[in-house]
């Protein structure tokens, strides 16, 4: 019993080591969405810069986390439920590495953007977008700390809202290139940018899934709400990063 017991203490240990492990990668990428839009806006080119300088930190945060679960799995056995612990905490840092990834993408961009005349209030507006995408990162991994499925489910559903942003700025951006043809290359990268802002919410919300998972046993049984009418360009379009 005694041994069963001191197994399980060295589980939780190592479990909590890696959990913390995630949190310092949700903070940083919380930080990398936050300075990648104020860069935008502001057109500061040093601080998209440390954006791109600091991804390197995100990805080898994922690469321990990923390392220190493979390890717990091989020492400890982990049971089912225990597994399901160790697996949701490397997907979560999976899809935070990519929400890293993306703002990222947002940084190249801004050096290109900082050399073209500016679109009005495109900044400002994708700031907001970002801002919200933020949240959504910063809510699912406290329901995840908290193991709070009605807050993760709270998240499943604002993506609706991250999503009406991107297709309120799509129609925008094409305003802007059909009235001066000079805005399209503008336009281009600044649509490449909002539709990277609307997968960090679609990441967000994998996140918020991977804590329903994680709590009930079941992933949610009802596709979460999507707003894809603007033509060609739902879920499956391509952003590259």
């Amino acid at each position: 019993m005694n041994r069963e017991k001191h197994i399980l203490s060295a589980f939780d240990r190592d479990l909590e080591t890696i959990q913390a492990l995630a949190v310092k990668m949700g903070g940083m990428v919380e930080a990398a969405i936050s300075d990648a839009a104020t860069a935008l806006e502001t057109r500061d080119e040093e601080l998209a810069e440390q954006v791109r300088r600091r991804d390197k930190a995100i990805d080898a945060l994922e690469l321990q986390v990923n390392e220190e679960a493979a390890r717990l799995i091989a020492l400890r056995a982990p049971t089912a439920t225990d597994l399901r612990m160790v697996l949701a905490v490397m997907k979560i840092a999976h899809s935070l590495e990519r929400v890293g990834d993306y703002a990222k993408n947002m940084a190249k961009r801004t050096h290109v953007l900082a050399q073209m005349p500016p679109i009005d209030g495109a900044g400002l507006a994708l700031r907001r977008m970002s801002h919200a995408v933020g949240k959504m990162v910063q809510d699912a991994l406290d329901s995840y700390i908290r193991r709070d499925a009605q807050l993760a489910e709270d998240v499943r559903q604002r993506d609706l809202e991250v999503d009406q942003m991107y297709n309120a700025l799509f129609r925008e951006f094409l305003t802007h290139m059909m009235e001066d043809p000079r805005n399209i290359t503008a336009c281009m990268h600044l649509h490449f940018i909002a539709k990277n802002v609307e997968r960090m919410g679609d990441l967000a919300t994998a996140i918020a899934e991977q804590v329903i998972y994680l709590v009930t046993g079941e992933l949610p049984d009802e596709s979460r709400p999507k707003d894809n009418s603007v033509p060609g360009m739902g879920p499956d379009a391509s952003a590259g990063v």
